[in-house]
């Protein structure tokens, strides 16, 4: 079909669930006769925005149907809002009745494709185990679970889900909330947006009276903090074999679902239910952060490239053309993995994630010449395991001055990490002479004490150039009381020497010379997590804290260290 077939749009259109809620969908198709492949995406805001439109009339244009779905209790459909409840665990399978309804529409010939970014790929992974019949194919942009997005290893993602929350409680304030109140409602909410210290800063961290009648899910996951049965029931990984879609996973190196989605990536290749859906599975990370994947992430240094920014609607465009248009013709030609090598700023393409060539190296914590200006140990970081005693680095947590990390929904690449590290621990390597390749799954192994019953512990890698500048690469962290298990809480016998694994995510990162690695060690990354009051009480309930002193060790018997995935 030309390219330059007008588009037919039809707005608001009934989608009726099996409960008799209705929702309301957008549809852009070609404005002839015919039936289409559709594209499906589910959202959860009214698609006004130019790219939506853009979307629609792209893919219209090339043949398809397009179907702009909100979820219920979003925008203009009817229903309560809950994240993902609704979609495939409860009474209802909004998410099967969706594709089902898009799969028998007159204008469609049955055969259905889903897409979409952020809640649009969340849903995308709950609906697939229902295996609606007209579901062809995926394609989730940062995608993950629910619990991921709220308590990833027991600790809360307070300013990603408390700044998510008023921004839905806009989304939903049509079916929330009577007409002659709407206005007198949103500019509450609207203002509490803008208010943004005086919630991060709150505390309980449970409290918060401008989402209250609103959002009650919101409420209702902060008491579910402990409860990972609870959590189970919106979460697919646990149902990857009911899955038989193929699915192109795309993710961002600087995304904060980026574990979710290859732990997604990786489950289906091994766990799909049929050897299609195995073989079918693709996997696209590029230097992203939480959005579409062809919009630039910071300046200099971190112009990674005109190749660093594809069209995904023509991405989109491959993928569906071969699943929707050309079902039967064997694997797609997309690489199974195909990611972005940051610092030699080229695409690679790899048989698996993660790499088959890596080789997981320790790189050592090591004693420094002692606290400045720059920071408060000097630490340093050697290939070389520490041979005899070395004194331990100690240093003050106060949760009522954290350490701020980072601002925003997104753990976005800052462009100079120096003005925090006179504040925390730093262990830096000798210049590079030569490029030190990093691809796949980075890991910490600390070994720590606290003088508290509880605290937090964060590691960051770094890339510092040869101007100084030190450039966040990856990091993780862990709650001291949840060492174990998320669901398992065992408190610290304070002074006592534990020993801490710490995911830090992956990267592909490639070291060139003339830079150097750098490691922080810290106890708080605010507001992107709640600072850990570190009292040893119950999550939500204490408006009080206390001051930890807090300690690494790396000597002969505690080498503290990373595990870095060299090629």
């Amino acid at each position: 079909m030309p390219a330059q077939t007008q588009t037919h749009v039809k707005h608001n259109m009934p989608v009726p669930m099996r409960d008799g809620t209705m929702l309301r969908a957008d549809v852009y198709r070609p404005d002839v006769d015919g039936r289409w492949p559709v594209i499906l995406m589910r959202f959860v805001m009214e698609p006004a925005g130019d790219e939506f439109v853009e979307m629609g009339r792209f893919f219209s244009q090339r043949g398809y149907a397009f179907v702009f779905n909100d979820v219920r209790g979003t925008a203009r459909s009817g229903g309560d809002f809950f994240p993902l409840v609704d979609e495939a665990w409860g009474e209802n399978q909004d998410g099967y009745d969706t594709v089902e309804w898009a799969g028998h529409q007159p204008w469609s010939n049955g055969k259905v494709g889903l897409m979409g970014t952020s809640y649009g790929a969340f849903n995308q992974y709950t609906t697939a185990p229902t295996r609606p019949p007209s579901l062809r194919a995926c394609m989730p942009f940062y995608g993950s679970n629910i619990k991921e997005t709220v308590f990833p290893g027991g600790i809360y993602r307070l300013e990603e889900h408390r700044s998510w929350a008023l921004w839905m409680a806009l989304n939903c304030l049509e079916g929330q909330v009577a007409p002659a109140q709407r206005a007198r409602v949103r500019a509450g909410v609207e203002a509490a947006r803008a208010d943004h210290e005086s919630w991060i800063w709150h505390l309980p961290v449970t409290e918060c009276p401008q989402l209250v009648g609103l959002a009650p899910w919101h409420f209702e996951q902060l008491t579910r903090a402990a409860d990972l049965q609870w959590w189970a029931q919106t979460d697919a990984k646990g149902r990857l074999h009911e899955i038989d879609a193929p699915m192109l996973h795309v993710a961002g190196w600087y995304d904060l679902y980026l574990n979710g989605t290859l732990e997604h990536f990786t489950g289906l290749v091994e766990k799909g239910r049929t050897a299609r859906c195995r073989d079918g599975q693709r996997l696209l990370i590029g230097p992203w952060t939480h959005g579409w994947c062809g919009e630039p992430m910071a300046p200099p240094p971190l112009d990674f490239g005109p190749e660093s920014l594809p069209d995904f609607k023509e991405i989109a465009l491959r993928w569906f053309d071969h699943w929707l248009k050309r079902p039967g013709e064997g694997s797609p030609d997309q690489p199974r993995v195909r990611l972005f090598l940051m610092g030699e700023n080229r695409w690679l393409d790899l048989d698996q994630w993660p790499p088959a060539n890596v080789t997981y190296t320790p790189v050592y914590l090591r004693q420094g010449t002692g606290a400045t200006a720059a920071s408060l140990n000097n630490g340093h970081l050697t290939f070389e395991a520490p041979s005899t005693g070395e004194q331990p680095d100690t240093f003050v947590f106060d949760p009522d001055d954290p350490i701020i990390g980072h601002h925003g929904s997104s753990p976005t690449v800052e462009i100079d990490q120096r003005e925090r590290e006179g504040q925390i621990l730093t262990y830096t390597s000798e210049v590079l002479q030569e490029p030190l390749v990093v691809i796949g799954p980075v890991k910490a192994v600390i070994y720590a004490s606290s003088s508290s019953p509880d605290t937090d512990w964060v590691v960051r890698l770094c890339n510092v150039w040869p101007d100084g500048r030190s450039i966040r690469v990856c990091d993780g962290i862990v709650r001291a009381r949840f060492r174990h298990s998320p669901g398992e809480a065992t408190l610290l016998e304070p002074g006592e020497v534990y020993r801490y694994e710490i995911d830090m995510t992956a990267t592909a990162q490639t070291f060139l010379p003339g830079h150097r690695l750098r490691i922080h060690v810290t106890s708080s990354d605010f507001p992107r997590y709640d600072r850990n009051l570190n009292t040893g009480g119950p999550f939500g309930a204490e408006i009080e804290g206390q001051v930890a002193v807090n300690a690494v060790f790396h000597d002969l018997e505690r080498p503290s260290h990373l595990v870095l995935p060299f090629i």
